[in-house]
């Protein structure tokens, strides 16, 4: 018997299995309960900010509260004073007080290995996860230039940020529609394979600045 003719009387097997008895009454539709977190529930925008910034903390990443574009730009110049740093089709601010190193033409790794830092936007953070989500557009860049060099500064604006996954996934349904690939960021890179022992940069980036910049004045 081939392979294929094996694989019918099996599955044949199994579907007179399942079927109902003579006489039986097949089983009326098992109801799903839809209890569960979904997508669109209210919440405090203050408070998921507050969220976010603490999760992103908890990964032992370093965050920043700032207002406006002024703050911003002040901020970044600081944490990339004087180095050499991988820049998007679309920088999250403007760039000054670093050498930037446009990924155009694409940098090639060993270009990429030799950056200081890589500055990105995002297309949406979750605060639940203290995940940001990277989707390979313009403010984003692609993959690579987030994953190779040691140091990442990624801008995350309030707005861009949502209360839980289902929100996420919701919001993620139309960057799916692009194709592009999505790179979730939880943290710095890090890795305990190795007899437990905590090891960061293994897989990406060992240093990760997060810089939430919203409208109005942060509590703290």
């Amino acid at each position: 018997m081939s392979a294929a003719a094996a694989r019918d009387v099996v599955l044949a097997r199994v579907r007179a299995a399942l079927a109902p008895g003579p006489g039986s009454v097949a089983a009326a539709p098992v109801a799903i309960p839809r209890t569960y977190r979904q997508a669109g529930r209210s919440s405090d925008p203050a408070q998921v900010v507050e969220c976010f910034c603490e999760r992103v903390a908890e990964y032992r990443a370093q965050v920043h509260r700032v207002v406006g574009a002024a703050d911003l730009e002040a901020l970044v110049a600081e944490l990339l004073a004087q180095r050499r740093v991988v820049v998007p089709a679309a920088p999250p601010c403007a760039v000054r007080g670093f050498a930037a190193v446009p990924d155009d033409p694409p940098l090639t790794p060993r270009e990429l290995d030799g950056a200081d830092a890589v500055l990105t936007g995002c297309a949406l953070a979750v605060a639940q996860t203290g995940t940001i989500v990277l989707d390979g557009s313009a403010p984003c860049g692609r993959r690579a230039i987030t994953l190779v060099p040691d140091h990442h500064v990624c801008v995350v604006r309030a707005e861009q940020i949502v209360a839980a996954v289902p929100d996420a996934i919701a919001a993620l349904e139309r960057i799916e529609a692009t194709r592009r690939p999505i790179t979730l960021v939880s943290g710095p890179s890090a890795t305990s394979d190795i007899e437990l022992e905590r090891v960061e940069g293994v897989h990406g980036p060992r240093l990760l600045d997060v810089v939430v910049v919203s409208v109005e004045a942060p509590d703290r």
